[in-house]
């Protein structure tokens, strides 16, 4: 029997647009969420650093003995770091995240890890998309064992924009994060700004959608399809109508930042944007690579505030930044670092109670080599779901988490 998950891929997937709510049949979803949108304004951005980041040489603590002790050819200069207080600094490539931290725009959520940690890239994404610690270890082979994600839930939960926009836009060429699968919350994947015009040219079958025939998860397909392309319509007229914003710099994580402004900008209705900055497995000359990843990070978050700030949006806005672990305390014998468990999440924007969330770890105190956790990321989820989007979080992460000091209101 073929599965949700890889029928849709299959069947419905181009290069330019997916747009579906995955898990629910189209007889049930004429009715699930028939409410009208309550539309305050607020937007999430999630960017995930994908690899691994190491989060010990981004958010630096200079003054812990271990770090000496543990780092001696990766060790940054103190004299060289963007100090935030007398004992931990940021990354001397940071310079724009610096910016934003004395501006009030930044918070620096310290020791974020989830028990039991994964060193496994694909188990601990898994865990950090699905908000779920709980599924054992290779229970992956049962494709369905995990098939929504936190914000995917969460957007089940909230009224559905009343335009049909996507509940969420993933821009980006990979797969459609598991934190955007939902039971009937609607994400849309963006490859291109270019690839929205190709899309509506000559499709008299969008996406080669296959015709119903009887079956539920087919019609719930084709119509949630047919669908898209008229929200891919209305996202390019966005995409002609609006031109480039002045000062990004030219990489790829700048340029699909640019593209979800230009989508803010133009209403498009969408509560939730997501993308991905990739290569942060440093495992062997890290220095000249880390600090590349971290500028250009650094120059896109900033250039994408300032420009929504020059459009007056910035305060509808708060960017999440993650990586699925971070990376081990001893520096390895190759000049880099191998995968390990706790790091930093930032939380950007006008709205955010800016400088530093929680303790960071002891580097002399460490569990099998790493870092213990200080806060469980699932509290980062519940405060930006609860206190940020308005959304109930119980749902979308299976159980109650305290929330943290992120926001000004």
């Amino acid at each position: 029997m073929l599965s949700r998950r890889a029928f849709l891929r299959s069947g419905v997937q181009t290069s330019a647009l997916i747009a579906l709510a995955p898990t629910v049949p189209a007889f049930l979803t004429h009715t699930a969420r028939a409410a009208p949108a309550e539309r305050d304004g607020r937007v999430l951005v999630a960017i995930q650093l994908e690899g691994g980041n190491d989060g010990i040489n981004t958010v630096v603590p200079f003054k812990d003995e271990g770090y000496a002790k543990h780092r001696h050819t990766l060790r940054l200069p103190t004299d060289q770091l963007l100090k935030i207080n007398g004992e931990v600094g940021l990354h001397p490539a940071m310079a724009d995240a610096a910016r934003l931290l004395e501006n009030g725009w930044l918070a620096v959520v310290q020791g974020v890890g989830y028990p039991n940690p994964s060193r496994s890239h694909f188990r601990s994404k898994e865990i950090w998309e699905s908000a779920r610690v709980d599924r054992r270890e290779g229970s992956r082979k049962n494709e369905a064992a995990v098939d929504t994600g936190w914000l995917g839930l969460a957007l089940d939960d909230g009224a559905r924009p009343a335009d049909k926009a996507p509940d969420a836009v993933f821009v980006g060429t990979e797969d459609l994060p598991l934190a955007l699968w939902g039971r009937r919350a609607v994400a849309s994947s963006l490859a291109r700004p270019e690839d929205y015009f190709l899309a509506l040219q000559g499709q008299a079958n969008p996406a080669g959608v296959a015709a119903a025939n009887g079956s539920d998860l087919a019609a719930f397909v084709t119509r949630h399809t047919l669908d898209a392309y008229a929200t891919c319509g209305q996202m390019a007229d966005v995409l002609r109508a609006k031109g480039r914003g002045a000062g990004y710099p030219a990489t790829e994580l700048a340029g699909r930042l640019e593209v979800i402004a230009r989508l803010l900008k133009g209403d498009v209705g969408t509560r939730v944007f997501y993308t991905t900055q990739a290569w942060y497995d440093t495992h062997a000359a890290q220095s000249p690579e880390h600090g590349r990843l971290l500028g250009e990070f650094s120059g896109a978050l900033r250039a994408f505030l300032d420009d929504l700030a020059a459009a007056k949006l910035a305060d509808r806005v708060a960017v999440l930044v993650f990586s699925e672990f971070g990376r081990r305390v001893r520096e390895n014998g190759s000049q880099g670092t191998d995968h390990g468990t706790a790091g930093p999440v930032f939380v950007a924007g006008p709205g955010v109670r800016t400088g530093l969330v929680g303790k960071m770890p002891s580097l002399l105190d460490l569990e099998d080599g790493d870092l213990k956790m200080g806060l469980d990321f699932r509290q980062v989820y519940a405060t930006v779901l609860e206190d940020w989007l308005g959304l109930p979080s119980q749902t979308a992460l299976a159980a109650t988490f305290k929330r943290l000091p992120l926001f000004r209101t």
